[in-house]
């Protein structure tokens, strides 16, 4: 055949069976199509062996050849793996996508097939390396130019943190013809958002109580920035693994961060003592507020009822001043009396009968009202 002389053929384009016709193309990670001329020479040389004198005639020819087409169309068979997504290319041209599975393209060089990780979460460290080592286990390796990184105020903060990221279903295309290095990719983007997020905020939110916010932001930035590539890539999560201060100063962030916790302990407890003690005095206060206004208004109310019964009682008296005077006179008599034990004599009486009651004077009694109630009434006696 006329491509038989360039160079130990590899097919009409030269060498290397997995090239296109433009020297260099993407790299299948399936397996490498047979080469059609190698197997037709093998095949002729076999058939010369077994056929007698050594010649083929028509029908051996029409038969190596319909085998070899039969070879060549069943060399479009492929099977994807259930973590991967297959990508046809046409004259290295992108077709069409497929699922994990036995699938069928038309055989080389008309199409090929890439088969990415697709569906597989792949996971990044920054700032730190996870070594394995037989004796002590797994041990993790702080890096040092990836995870010291500035805050807005100027400080130090030391930051390990791990990116989850995978291929978007429908950008496969895109991450296997838009950016060369994924892994590379994702880790430069990942560190720059760190940076940049940490920039912007105080060393005091990240080591205490930003952590969720941060790795919010940073997400939000990575997948800004990977679809601003068209890199066909999601970011799953962000995880902070450690947030510290330099190894050099970590004592003195700490002694910093117990004092910040005790003024924080002593303001919440003043401020607890003080919800506590203000309420009661506002309720005192409220209480000796209501008080008064009751006691106003019931002197307010008996004055103002004192008043009303004197002009009724006065009215009625400049109708009838002696009656209403009798009236009075024995209505005091009634309220002042009434309440005493009385005894009533009638002295005519017993003086006609000339015997009758003595009245005496219980001089007994006298002393017993005057001494106190916890002492002897010895004197009485005596």
């Amino acid at each position: 055949m006329p491509w038989q002389q360039q160079g130990g053929g590899g097919g009409p384009w030269g060498s290397g069976g997995g090239k296109g016709p433009w020297g260099s193309g993407p790299q299948s990670s399936g397996p490498t199509p047979p080469d059609l001329e190698e197997m037709l020479r093998r095949g002729q040389d076999r058939l010369r062996r077994v056929l007698p004198g050594g010649n083929m005639g028509g029908k051996g020819i029409a038969l190596v050849v319909l085998a070899a087409v039969a070879l060549w169309g069943f060399s479009g068979f492929f099977r994807v793996e259930p973590d991967e997504l297959g990508v046809v290319l046409r004259f290295g041209k992108q077709v069409r996508e497929v699922q994990p599975g036995l699938n069928y393209h038309l055989p080389y060089p008309i199409e090929t097939v890439l088969t990415p990780k697709a569906l597989r979460v792949n996971k990044i460290d920054i700032g730190m390396r996870i070594v394995d080592d037989l004796r002590r286990g797994s041990t993790v390796r702080d890096v040092p130019e990836e995870s010291l990184m500035l805050t807005g105020d100027e400080n130090i903060v030391d930051v390990d943190f791990s990116v989850l990221w995978k291929v978007k279903p429908t950008g496969v295309g895109e991450y296997l013809f838009n950016i060369q290095n994924p892994e590379g990719t994702v880790k430069a983007v990942a560190e720059s958002a760190m940076r940049e997020v940490i920039g912007r905020s105080e060393i005091q939110p990240i080591l205490t109580g930003a952590r969720q916010t941060i790795e919010t932001a940073v997400q939000d930035l990575m997948q800004k920035t990977l679809d601003n590539y068209r890199a066909g890539i999601v970011v799953q999560q962000v995880q902070l693994q450690k947030v510290d201060p330099p190894t050099q100063v970590i004592d003195s962030f700490r002694d910093v961060q117990a004092a910040r916790a005790d003024l924080e302990r002593a303001v919440n407890e003043a401020q607890t003592y003080a919800n506590k003690v203000v309420p009661e005095a506002r309720g005192r206060v409220a209480q000796i507020v209501q008080a008064a206004e009751a006691y106003r208004q019931q002197t307010v109310a008996e004055a103002t009822g004192q008043t009303a019964r004197f002009l009724k009682i006065y009215e009625q008296y400049k109708k009838a001043p002696d009656v209403t005077r009798e009236r009075m006179y024995l209505e005091t008599m009634e309220r002042v009396l009434g309440s005493t034990d009385k005894i009533i004599l009638d002295s005519g009486q017993a003086g006609a009968n000339g015997g009758g009651v003595v009245p005496y004077l219980p001089l007994n009694e006298l002393p017993r009202g005057s001494q106190p109630r916890n002492q002897p009434q010895t004197g009485a006696r005596q």
